[in-house]
């Protein structure tokens, strides 16, 4: 999984189920309330709306609940009061794990996420433990089967990320994060775009400097742990150390 969001994983499996896409779009609400709430309602001058936005059409989120969802954000009346939070943890095997969200209650969402952590072989640690182990970077998602037939090169879309300022470039299966500087991923992705690339999102995020090996049956308790906290309401992503 290398650094790559576990929920993002998910996002990019375009069938989603219904009771997967209807929390799907209820995590983007948030996303999107949190993105207005911190620099108002007008994408061209906030960028972290607009980062919002481009990942809520990863999910194939309607144009008019986008709309609805920045509206409400910005009414008068206020829409709930979401904080973000970040929580470290150790999973199975000591693959080290960064737990992101949003929620109205951070009490409430920590005593569920203990819980999960705790029923399937992980535990959470104090503030700063794990978060060293990861960078904080810009992410530009790249969906490499809807390139032009001249694009759909993996080695074609490598450079044509690195002539555009990229830091490092990541496969994972047919999607290529492509990793920025923090303050980079929308001119990076303006860039590809300028290139004919289809970029899918962008986005800020944690990509660990060192990835851990595990066995198949660690994975296998990852992977099932990554589900559950992905199950969570509050949960947005999670990052691990956890070597592909």
């Amino acid at each position: 999984m290398s650094g790559h969001s576990h929920a993002k994983t998910i996002k990019h499996q375009k069938d989603l189920a219904d009771k997967k896409r209807g929390a799907a779009f209820s995590k983007m609400i948030r996303v999107i309330t949190v993105a207005v709430k911190e620099g108002g309602s007008n994408p061209e001058t906030n960028n972290k709306l607009r980062m919002a936005i481009d990942l809520a059409r990863t999910v194939n989120m309607p144009k008019d609940n986008i709309e609805r969802a920045i509206s409400r954000a910005s009414g008068a009346d206020g829409s709930e009061a979401f904080v973000e939070f970040l929580f470290e943890a150790y999973g199975p095997g000591n693959v080290a794990v960064l737990i992101s969200g949003i929620t109205e209650n951070r009490n409430r969402a920590l005593a569920e996420i203990k819980t999960i952590l705790n029923q399937n072989g992980g535990k959470m640690v104090g503030e700063g433990a794990i978060q060293w182990m990861f960078e904080r970077k810009g992410i530009v998602d790249v969906d490499l089967n809807n390139q032009t037939p001249e694009l759909k090169n993996k080695d074609n879309l490598e450079m044509a990320a690195i002539e555009v300022g990229a830091s490092d470039v990541h496969w994972y299966e047919n999607i290529l994060e492509v990793y920025t500087e923090p303050e980079k991923p929308e001119a990076v992705k303006k860039g590809l775009e300028e290139k004919g690339v289809k970029v899918e999102s962008f986005s800020i995020g944690w990509i660990p400097k060192e990835e851990l090996e595990t066995d198949e049956k660690v994975r296998a308790q990852c992977e099932k742990l990554f589900d559950l906290l992905d199950d969570n309401d509050a949960v947005q992503d999670v990052y691990s150390n956890l070597k592909d």
